[in-house]
């Protein structure tokens, strides 16, 4: 979309006006829910869990396919020139993080096309036998198998990443301009994946095994935001209020609270009861940081919209 810029700026008067609407923030948490669910199906394949009864990386692949589909619709569907989507794969801009998201975004595809055969789906399985004979030929080699789980880890990494440097690559929002967001990003995906396989996993130790990781993953997506939140206030001062805008200004209730408090804080202390045996596991600490995770993509997003090198709207 394009976005109206004017010179007159009457607070209270003239319009904030918004380029991006809950289309992208929804295609940024699902890039990182997926991200982080290849790079959990990885690091499982590379451990060869792959060959248990039961074990979540036979089903997340698929679901990163739906998932990610969503989120690709969705930012589908914020293109202002919809029919000219197809001219971002003619040509590669290396300088450009959109061109790169859009062939990471290609990539992943074959990935997880990959990570299916591994072992096929029952109902895959029966709608196209010839998968069965794929699988086997696939599995007949650990070497391969390997490969497929290094590049999910890949695929995960670069995939997490771009979607915080999307954001960071646009120099007109100083709330965006840090180097930390791709980190930030790739970490709270981590997170919010590790929350998601925790709520569908059937096994006892693989949620045990999540659940611990989950609580590595909050601490340090705490430590980044931490570090975020520093590196703009000892900055210039249109980047110290923008950092406002998230520490004490209209959007600071919802940061504090819903991204904060209940997205890391909370679940954080659940889950650390939950894994040394205080307390049962429960879906509660799981559902909060997905949540979480998407109220961090809106809030930096509105935010950062907000912020603006002539003004900062929202600051008190």
């Amino acid at each position: 979309m394009r976005e109206l810029v004017v010179t007159r700026h009457n607070p209270m008067i003239d319009p904030t006006l918004n380029v991006w609407g809950w289309e992208v923030p929804v295609y940024l948490f699902l890039g990182g829910l997926v991200a982080g669910m290849m790079i959990i199906s990885g690091f499982f394949i590379t451990r060869g869990r792959h060959r248990q009864e039961v074990c979540s990386c036979t089903v997340l692949p698929s679901l990163s396919m739906i998932l990610l589909s969503i989120g690709i619709l969705a930012l589908f569907f914020d293109l202002e020139y919809k029919l000219h989507a197809w001219r971002m794969y003619a040509t590669f801009q290396p300088a450009s993080p959109m061109s790169w998201g859009s062939w990471i975004l290609i990539l992943v595809y074959p990935v997880l096309l990959a990570t299916m055969m591994i072992r096929p789906t029952s109902w895959l399985s029966r709608g196209l036998p010839v998968l069965n004979r794929w699988s086997r030929t696939l599995n007949g080699s650990e070497h391969r198998i390997r490969m497929i789980g290094f590049a999910n880890i890949a695929a995960g990494i670069a995939l997490g990443l771009y979607t915080g440097v999307l954001l960071g690559a646009l120099g007109a929002r100083p709330l965006w301009n840090s180097p930390l967001l791709g980190l930030l990003f790739l970490v709270s995906g981590l997170s919010t994946a590790a929350a998601f396989v925790h709520l569908i996993a059937t096994d006892a130790e693989e949620r045990q095994l999540l659940a611990r990781a989950d609580n590595h993953f909050l601490s340090i997506e705490l430590l980044v935001l931490f570090l975020f939140l520093i590196g703009l206030v000892t900055s210039t001062q249109v980047q110290i209020e923008s950092a406002k805008l998230l520490l004490v200004g209209d959007f600071a209730p919802v940061f504090w609270v819903f991204v904060v408090g209940l997205g890391i804080i909370i679940p954080l202390i659940i889950q650390s009861l939950a894994v040394r045996h205080r307390i049962p596991h429960t879906p509660v600490a799981p559902l909060l940081v997905i949540a979480g995770g998407l109220v961090l993509r809106f809030v930096l997003v509105a935010a950062g919209q907000a912020s603006h090198w002539t003004r900062t709207p929202g600051v008190h």
